[in-house]
């Protein structure tokens, strides 16, 4: 039930909704004071969220801070990478892995296993029913790519249920605990991704460490040409919109 009304909640309150339901306010009102108003609004929320410097500096507040490899003490048992974002597929004829937008988290995760930081890398995550089907869903995929640069399928473990973040950490966390109990976890997830993977982990009594990866923001200089709107701005900015409406909604349901 969580899931659909999720899902119904989060086309309310996206950014473009939002400019969305103003404008239809501005098109059926009678005041031209308010509809005046409501452009201006819609006129403001679009520089505001669309400024590469200031969605750049909230990015930076919100992700987590960058960690080197070096950083890390021991070697884990088990690296748990998130899906969503690590495979693309283009065309239902695609037999190959292609890199998605977040593919940085399961390059992350093969860079520690190569460097002996992790011993074994669980992908968790579901996909479409059709590319499910096909054995080609992302998960899967995303273990193929691992395979195809070394990482000795024994040392793989996937899982394709979880539709979101909490029934990753409940779905993974069961296998952690029949296959590795007492073992050390690291969590593999995009930085902005982080606090809420983190939360929900944790809620299921699993203890794993963050290793963020797959970073939105970064330097951030201002220069003139920042005042510009930036479409790539305002993309970031609903992700991170996103990210945030649910991780309050996850704490507002006991999630993480």
């Amino acid at each position: 039930m969580f899931y659909f009304l999720s899902k119904a909640v989060d086309f309310l309150v996206m950014p473009l909704s939002i400019v969305f339901f103003i404008l239809i306010y501005a098109y059926v009102t009678k005041s031209d004071r308010r509809r005046k108003q409501a452009v201006g609004l819609v006129t403001v929320l679009l520089l505001l969220a669309s400024n590469s410097f200031l969605v750049t500096k909230v990015i930076n507040a919100w992700e987590y801070k960058f960690m080197n490899p070096g950083e890390l003490r021991g070697v884990y048992d088990v690296g748990v990478v998130l899906s969503g974002g690590l495979i693309t597929t283009s065309t239902p004829r695609q037999e190959r892995p292609a890199m998605g937008d977040r593919s940085d988290r399961i390059l992350q995760a093969y860079l520690l296993y190569k460097q002996g930081k992790i011993k074994k890398i669980l992908i968790t995550g579901i996909s479409g029913e059709t590319l499910m089907a096909r054995k080609l869903g992302e998960t899967r995929q995303a273990a193929t790519l691992l395979a195809s640069w070394g990482v000795p399928a024994r040392d793989i473990l996937f899982e394709e249920r979880a539709r979101n973040t909490h029934e990753n950490a409940v779905f993974s966390g069961r296998i952690l605990n029949k296959m590795f109990p007492s073992g050390r976890y690291l969590l593999i997830t995009s930085a902005f991704h982080m606090r809420r993977s983190a939360g929900c982990f944790e809620k299921v009594g699993i203890k794993a460490d963050p290793f963020p990866a797959d970073f939105r923001g970064g330097y951030n200089r201002f220069t003139v040409h920042k005042l510009v709107p930036d479409p790539d701005a305002f993309a970031y900015f609903c992700m991170l919109w996103h990210e945030v409406i649910g991780f309050l909604a996850y704490k507002a349901v006991g999630y993480c």
